[in-house]
Order: C-alpha cells, then sequence, then structure tokens
C-alpha cells in the first residue's frame, strides 16, 4: 500500500534517521538507516507499508511505543480461513490491512466502523521521492 506525503523533518545521528511525513495533516514517522541525498524537508514522496504491518485498534492506545497511529473508516473487510483483508480509507486514501481472522472476529470489525491503525516507525518506508 503506497501514500503521497511530505517530509516534515529529518533527525539523524550516525546512520540513523527519523524522518516526519506530513499526510494530509497527519504525522506519519519512519525509522530508516538509509536515505536518499536528495531528501530534504518539503521533499514529496510516496511511502510504503506492507498490509500485514498496518494493525487495527478500535481504540486510541495513549501509552505504546508505536510512533504512527490514526483513525480510519473501514470500506471493506473480506474474511478468509485463515486471515481477513480489512480496506480502510484515510484521508481519502485507500489503505489495506491484514489481520487473522480470529482477531476481526474478536474486536467484531463492521464495514463503516471507525477503527484506530497502528504503524511501526521501522515499517514505513520510501519507494520513491517525486518531482513537484
Amino acid at each position: 500500500m503506497s501514500f503521497i506525503a511530505r517530509v516534515k523533518s529529518i533527525q539523524n545521528k550516525d546512520s540513523l534517521n527519523i524522518v516526519e511525513f506530513d499526510f494530509q495533516n497527519i504525522t506519519f514517522k519512519m525509522m530508516s538507516l538509509d536515505l536518499s541525498s536528495n531528501l530534504k524537508i518539503g521533499t514529496k514522496v510516496e511511502l510504503i507499508v506492507k498490509p500485514t504491518n498496518i494493525a487495527i485498534s478500535k481504540n486510541y492506545i495513549e501509552n505504546i511505543s508505536l510512533s504512527n497511529q490514526a483513525l480510519a473508516k473501514i470500506t471493506d473487510i473480506k474474511n478468509g480461513e485463515l486471515l481477513s483483508s480489512i480496506k480502510l480509507n484515510l484521508a481519502d486514501t485507500t489503505l489495506e490491512s491484514i489481520i487473522t481472522k480470529e482477531s476481526s472476529i474478536r474486536l467484531n470489525l463492521k464495514k463503516d466502523d471507525e477503527v484506530n491503525i497502528l504503524i511501526k516507525a521501522s515499517d514505513i518506508s520510501i519507494n520513491k521521492v517525486l518531482n513537484d
């Protein structure tokens, strides 16, 4: 799954980088060892995250080490034998979360539910740097 964002800030120490992005007024953070030399504040990028790396919670979680949380609306649920594919709308962008069917049932997820998505900073990466 990919989405377009702008670089908001870049922190680095030795070879570690923490980059903050603005995605439609939602801040996402990425932790990375490799960073493109042409990446600057204001640069437009395509970010990617694997569907298996998007966790879902019914509620906002205050005390958690995950850097990225945002509210999204469920637009579709497909339950397989073991896994569930959850389509999400986040600021007019479609994302997908793949979770176990058991978790989908335990959370009683339904179409049109508003849920909290959670993504570790190390699970987001830059697919490409875009030219404005």
